[in-house]
């Protein structure tokens, strides 16, 4: 049985050998977070803020939702490319997990019934290369994985939850780790496990990060109240890693640094890259716990923390300050998982 995502974080970054956790790098972001936190701009409200995302009262969200988490990996270019796989959408262009968000929405506005698993169970590669066409010569990454992807969960949901993810969300009551298990259960392209020291682990990144997008655009109520949201840990990813890197927090060895560096592909599931994604959760983690010590030393009993806020901030830091931390080199594995 693997180990929880917590428990493979603390794991693998016991035994890492190419990734380190550095405490005085972990000080730092937990500054910048507390800081974000005081001032208003880290909230479950964040999500729905963000134009492309469904609001809670769209009758579709959950099914929207479940979808583009479906397809929510693998966004950057082949290391041979010079263009980005990019969407155009109602006069503004959106690269990475945003053109896909906005692909969504684009078919949907040109009828095609995406959030319908009818649909998308039996979607052909013909429908997935016109839904996800590019407004650049470079196609969007992996798209027969995706369409597989898409056949697996459309029959699944159409076979045991009578073609809506909302049935999963209810057959959870209330709770995330009951979701998450349901999800990594009956969709195994959700099943995102590794091999580390003879243990295997789990990183779960699309798992939770479905669960942790209904409880942000629900804002923690109706099918987003969760009783035990606080236990989910960070979405393991490529880009969260290049933030804790730049921050200082997490440091690679010199070997490592130089395969990064020439664009070196990690296979899924080999010891550097379950090392980064293990290092990655443990760190949040250790954000998190001071965090809370500065919440309990400063008696700001409203504010609230967890691993998903936390990973809400890295994330929307890389795309703030995408020119500065181009420099940092991120980990690239052609894969399903994130």
């Amino acid at each position: 049985m693997a180990l929880s995502p917590k428990e493979s974080g603390a794991f693998i970054a016991k035994h890492a050998t190419h990734v380190f956790i550095d405490r005085e790098g972990v000080q730092k972001v937990a500054s910048e977070v507390y800081e974000a936190l005081k001032k208003g701009a880290l909230n479950v409200q964040g999500f729905s803020q963000v134009e492309l995302h469904p609001k809670k009262t769209d009758k579709d969200a959950a099914d929207w939702i479940f979808v583009v988490d479906t397809l929510n990996f693998c966004f950057w270019k082949p290391p041979n490319s010079k263009e980005k796989w990019e969407t155009h959408f109602r006069g503004k262009t959106y690269t990475g997990y945003f053109a896909l968000c906005a692909a969504v929405n684009r078919a949907i506005e040109e009828g095609v019934p995406l959030t319908d698993p009818k649909f998308y169970s039996e979607v052909t590669l013909n429908d997935l290369q016109k839904i996800f066409r590019s407004g650049t010569a470079q196609p969007m990454p992996l798209l027969e994985e995706r369409q597989k992807c898409l056949h697996e969960v459309g029959k699944v949901l159409l076979e045991k939850y009578n073609g809506s993810f909302v049935n999963c969300i209810r057959e959870s009551e209330g709770s995330a780790q009951t979701l998450l298990n349901i999800i990594t259960t009956n969709f195994p392209c959700f099943r995102d496990e590794a091999e580390f020291h003879n243990q295997k682990v789990a990183l779960y990144k699309r798992a939770q990060i479905l669960v942790g997008d209904i409880w942000a655009c629900f804002h923690g109520e109706d099918l987003g109240k969760f009783k035990d949201i606080d236990s989910l840990v960070m979405f393991a990813d490529y880009r969260v890693p290049q933030v804790l890197v730049y921050f200082g927090a997490l440091k690679y060895s010199n070997e490592l640094m130089k395969k990064l560096e020439s664009d070196e592909l990690l296979p899924n599931g080999s010891t550097e890259e379950v090392e980064i994604r293990g290092c990655c959760i443990e760190v949040v983690e250790l954000i998190r716990e001071e965090v809370k010590k500065s919440i309990a030393a400063d008696n700001k009993t409203d504010l609230h923390i967890n691993s998903i806020l936390i990973d809400h901030f890295l994330w929307d830091y890389r795309r703030k300050y995408a020119d500065t931390l181009e420099s940092i080199p991120f980990h690239k594995t052609p894969c399903v998982y994130y």
